[in-house]
């Protein structure tokens, strides 16, 4: 309300009164002056606060709404992803009720590791490659620098470890020795 002076308001140019009610928008029987236009006012206002304490509701409502949109959203994916392991226990299990010579269980043993390696792959996990490759410090992490002739100079020579990624994101770095030319 800063800026309008309510009692010092001028009266009418040419003293008609139906020539100011028509300007301002008035009728000609409603009352004019300082406290209609104080009431107009604080109506205004009423009406501007409830408007924003609506939106305030509706921002909040739309906020804990994406929360939980969120959280559903993780806790599917999670599930997704245990489902396409679930074979891969059942398999375990199986194998681990059989009594068979060492060579069968082997065998079991490598077709279980490839339904896991198959598993991942749908989940978009890869194996980072190491073996024979140069050191990459985004995806490897050398655990050995080992003096050597015999390769070249930051030639991962052994992976101890497999460092996978899920599509671009590195989920863990492969641990590696590197060769180091004397």
């Amino acid at each position: 309300m800063a800026g309008l002076d309510l009692e010092h308001e001028l009266p009418p140019a040419d003293g008609d009164e139906t020539s100011e009610n028509a300007a301002s928008g008035t009728a000609v029987g409603e009352p004019s002056g300082p406290a209609s236009e104080l009431q107009k006012l604080r109506s205004e206002r009423d009406s501007l606060l409830d408007r924003l304490a609506r939106a305030q509701a509706e921002f909040e409502n739309a906020r804990r709404r994406a929360t939980k949109e969120q959280q559903d959203f993780r806790d599917y994916a999670a599930a997704d992803a245990v489902k396409s392991l679930l074979p891969v226990i059942d398999s375990f299990e199986r194998a681990l009720q059989v009594k068979s010579d060492p060579e069968n269980l082997r065998a079991g043993i490598e077709l279980i590791y490839k339904q896991l390696q198959d598993a991942l792959v749908k989940l978009g996990v890869s194996a980072i490659p190491a073996k024979g490759e140069p050191f990459d410090p985004h995806v490897h992490e050398a655990i050995e620098m080992v003096e050597t002739s015999g390769a070249p100079d930051h030639e991962v020579l052994e992976e101890l470890q497999r460092g996978y990624k899920m599509k671009d994101r590195l989920l863990r770095p492969a641990m590696v020795k590197v060769a180091k030319n004397p």
